[in-house]
């Protein structure tokens, strides 16, 4: 019997699977870096992504978050590779001469 100063709480005897941390900062990581530090922020993205993931599989949500973290991540990447390779094509420099 639940009467007066009862401890018990309904709301402590569900199960919480919460919220997929590592999925959201996967996709935090793959959106900023396509913007700002992408060979930091695109191998990040991809870790977070795969763990995020891995705790998906074990019953957290946010699968489709850590997916596009992760596909997020390849294409900083893949960016910062793309740039590079126009940078080392240019002398050195992002800006193009045209005469």
């Amino acid at each position: 019997m639940a009467g007066y100063g009862s401890t018990h709480n309904k709301m402590f005897d569900r199960t919480r699977t919460g919220s997929n941390g590592m999925a959201v900062a996967a996709l935090t990581c793959g959106i900023v870096g396509v913007f700002l530090f992408n060979i930091i922020l695109g191998p990040l993205a991809v870790i977070f992504g795969a763990v995020g993931l891995r705790r998906s599989r074990a019953g957290a949500r946010n699968a489709g978050m850590a997916k596009a973290g992760i596909i997020l991540g390849i294409v900083d990447i893949a960016l910062f590779v793309l740039l590079l390779i126009l940078a080392a094509n240019n002398g050195g420099s992002f800006y193009f001469n045209y005469g």
